[in-house]
């Protein structure tokens, strides 16, 4: 099992920053390729960002991509999302997940944290 807990989430005006972190427990961090994904009110769970087990290789959703950026550091078991200039669009409950396994672009998730919310004003 790995758990994972998320903070950093908050209210900010558009064209803000907010880094999220996620804290994981358990099993080797470091054995799990990881990202995040996002809920809106009403809408489905959608994918943001995911990074390989090395490091090496990240994969963004285009709505994100050149303004997010996802880090992992393994000695602290910790991955982040970097969100700059924020728009109201990005408003959603923000999921820290972890898996073994992407196929073609996709993360496919094991372990799922509780969110954070992440609200951006106009």
């Amino acid at each position: 099992q790995v758990q994972l807990v998320e903070s950093g989430g908050g209210l900010v005006q558009a064209g803000a920053s907010l880094r999220l972190s996620c804290v994981a427990s358990g099993r080797t961090f470091s054995a799990y390729h990881v990202g995040w994904f996002r809920q809106a009110p009403g809408k489905e769970r959608e994918f943001v960002a995911h990074m390989t087990v090395s490091g090496d290789t990240t994969y963004y959703a285009n709505s994100v991509k050149g303004r997010f950026t996802i880090s992992r550091d393994n000695a602290k078991s910790t991955v982040y999302l970097q969100m700059n200039s924020l728009k109201p669009e990005d408003t959603a409950n923000y999921y820290c997940a972890a898996g073994q396994y992407i196929i073609g672009p996709a993360l496919i998730p094991v372990y799922w944290g509780q969110g954070t919310p992440v609200t951006v004003s106009s």
